[in-house]
């Protein structure tokens, strides 16, 4: 009898990093694949991005639409209880032997929550990390406690699930399946992304991509407003934006980028969302990246390039060398971009040791839950440290 294993996505990014885990799984006689999709991938405003799953070559069995216009904290508590809904039917209608979800959203706190009143088992890519300026910190850790498999980007965050009392033996140190990918996805050359994306890349680019730290007192597009004053001194430098993604106050960051595009359209462009291949391939084209997503610290430095991370959004994360964190004035980001952009900085960035990479990151979470013993897994004994 074949495993029904279902992977849950609810925005760009993480399809960009489980869109691998899917066709592998899809092509395995002893797996049935299932995909939930939800929240930013159903929204035309994101982009639309479920055609992505379907351009991949595979197939959506459960649709769950929740509200994406998420600017307040009530907005956000209210699409959740749409989402809860939506996972509790396409649950019952599904019947999968095990969920796959990662990271640390609120759609997935929703998904691992309905699975475990379901009893159905979790296993959960990338727990253990530490970020303290984002409610993400909090919501990545219960997961990890509603899960029980779990597959972590360094030994440290291993050691930080067990020590949230997750038994050793279903607790597995697979590198990140981002680092994995930038290894093993044909990238566009510049010449091809430019006629896919209908604008010039020129030598000297930045790649930004600012999410809301919802942690933080200063609000989010005071934040951004200081990011793009300190752009608008950067000279000589076309700027690429990805939107952020529906949390809170995310609104706000696209009406900023957005105006800033409108003034200035040959300096500013504005995507909603590139996708795994353009976006790797967008990374091999820019001199760095900027903002304040987990990609810049996890991803990144395996392109060789430098990552300007702004705020206390991604605090406490493992990083590498070629990173450098500075706060949120417009003067602490000006001078993060010129040491970001500096000879020397960009040398050093070429050669940096990755923490997060892995060389058989994929089959190793694929040959896990496909093959690990589930009988009894959903009754979990706290692990006490010796």
């Amino acid at each position: 009898m074949r495993r029904k294993i279902c992977i849950i996505t609810g925005t760009r990014a993480d399809w960009g990093l489980l869109s691998g885990i899917a066709r592998t799984l899809k092509s395995r006689d002893d797996v049935q694949l299932q995909i939930i999709a939800t929240n930013m991938h159903l929204s035309q405003k994101f982009g639309n991005t479920q055609r992505e799953i379907e351009q991949d070559g595979l197939t959506i069995d459960y649709r769950v639409p929740m509200p994406v216009e998420n600017d307040t904290p009530a907005q956000t508590v209210q699409a959740m209880a749409v989402c809860m809904k939506g996972m509790a039917d396409a649950f019952g209608t599904l019947r999968p032997d095990l969920i796959v979800i990662l990271g640390d959203r609120y759609e997935m706190l929703v998904a691992a929550s309905a699975a475990l009143i379901f009893r159905i088992p979790v296993a959960h890519i990338a727990g253990g990390a530490v970020s303290f300026g984002a409610f993400d910190e909090s919501i990545r850790h219960s997961i990890t406690k509603m899960s029980h498999l779990h597959f972590t980007e360094t030994e440290e965050y291993r050691r930080r699930v067990i020590q949230l009392g997750e038994q050793p033996c279903h607790v597995y140190n697979v590198g990140a399946i981002g680092v994995y990918n930038i290894r093993h996805v044909r990238l566009l050359s510049r010449e091809e992304l430019e006629a896919d994306l209908h604008t010039s890349i020129p030598q000297r680019s930045l790649f930004v991509t600012f999410h809301p730290a919802t942690l933080d007192a200063e609000p989010p597009a005071t934040q951004c407003s200081n990011l793009i004053a300190a752009l608008d001194h950067l000279e000589g430098y076309k700027v690429f934006f990805s939107y952020p993604n529906s949390d809170t106050h995310g609104n706000e960051i696209i009406e900023i980028i957005e105006r800033a595009a409108q003034a200035h359209p040959d300096k500013y462009v504005v995507f909603p969302s590139l996708g795994q291949r353009r976006y790797l391939s967008m990374l091999h084209c820019v001199d760095a990246v900027v903002g304040n997503s987990s990609s810049g610290i996890v991803e990144v430095p395996s392109m060789g390039i430098p990552t300007l991370n702004i705020g206390i959004r991604q605090s406490g994360r493992t990083a590498a060398a070629s990173v450098i964190n500075c706060g949120t004035s417009v003067e602490e980001i000006s001078r993060g971009l010129a040491l970001a952009l500096s000879p020397d900085f960009k040398k050093t960035a070429r050669t940096v040791i990755n923490p997060y990479e892995h060389p058989d990151t994929l089959p190793k979470i694929v040959d896990t839950i496909c093959t690990v013993p589930l009988d009894g897994i959903t009754i979990k004994h706290f692990y006490d440290l010796p």
